[in-house]
């Protein structure tokens, strides 16, 4: 399981940080509340910020996966990863290689998108390109018009399907990862209290959150997280294959 800590590594600010985050750099559209950002109602009115936003965060434009995106996916490359479950919109996941059928990014992202009002689905590299270009992009329904975005959840919209794998995983997982998370916002967080209450987890965060310290086999590595997967790389002796990953995808970028 994965949050925003996972991404902020990458250059991505999280969204409420004083001066810094992604809310505060998007006071320009003078919004009524920070979140009505992802409000469709808003969105439908104004769609400016949002396409602010995601301009920002697409995939692969401004920024790239770091040591802990390619730590999961070297978890991948030795068969050790049943799920990867992640928060994240920004597609890093995605974009350092973990394959789409291991990944579930429960609140969306930039790899499909879809009209708001019909559902109709479009292709994801036309609406990259308008959006990028700061560009509206609507529905071609004549009888429709709607809005056209990526399919990132907003605020009254259901999570995808592909979540409630975790009601499967659960019972299939013999050790859990949480990296990067507040584990406060739910369903997500209620995943890591899904595991059994026998299975070891490991808790890679700058702080303690959650449930974690009042299982007997939790485990936590507090502090700078990358600096706690380049530990963690050392105590497995993965610390080359890890570099190797990080060289491979520098190659392919």
């Amino acid at each position: 399981m994965a949050g925003a800590g996972l991404s902020t590594p990458s250059g991505i600010p999280d969204f409420r940080s004083p001066d810094t985050g992604l809310y505060y750099n998007l006071q320009q559209y003078n919004l009524p509340y920070p979140e009505a950002i992802f409000d469709l109602g808003y969105f439908e009115r104004d769609p400016r910020p949002f396409l602010t936003l995601a301009k920002e965060l697409y995939p692969g434009e401004k920024y790239h996966p770091n040591l802990g995106h390619h730590f999961v996916r070297l978890l991948h490359q030795k068969g050790k990863l049943l799920r990867m479950y992640t928060q994240n919109i920004d597609g890093l996941e995605r974009l350092s290689g973990i394959p789409e059928d291991k990944l579930v990014e429960a609140h969306g992202g930039f790899s499909t998108a879809s009209c708001i009002r019909c559902t109709k689905k479009y292709d994801p590299f036309k609406t990259r390109e308008s959006i990028l270009k700061g560009e509206a992009v609507y529905c071609e329904r004549s009888w429709c018009k709607g809005l056209v975005k990526p399919d990132i959840v907003f605020f009254g919209e259901a999570l995808p399907d592909r979540f409630w794998l975790h009601e499967i995983d659960a019972t299939l997982a013999d050790f859990l990862i949480v990296i990067g998370t507040s584990l406060e916002v739910y369903p997500f967080a209620g995943v890591a209290d899904a595991v059994q209450l026998n299975i070891p987890r490991l808790l890679l965060n700058r702080t303690v959150v959650g449930t974690f310290g009042f299982r007997e086999h939790d485990a936590i590595l507090s502090g700078d997280i990358i600096e706690s997967v380049k530990c963690l790389a050392v105590a497995l002796d993965w610390n080359n294959d890890l570099e190797e990953v990080a060289r491979q995808y520098e190659k392919m970028k």
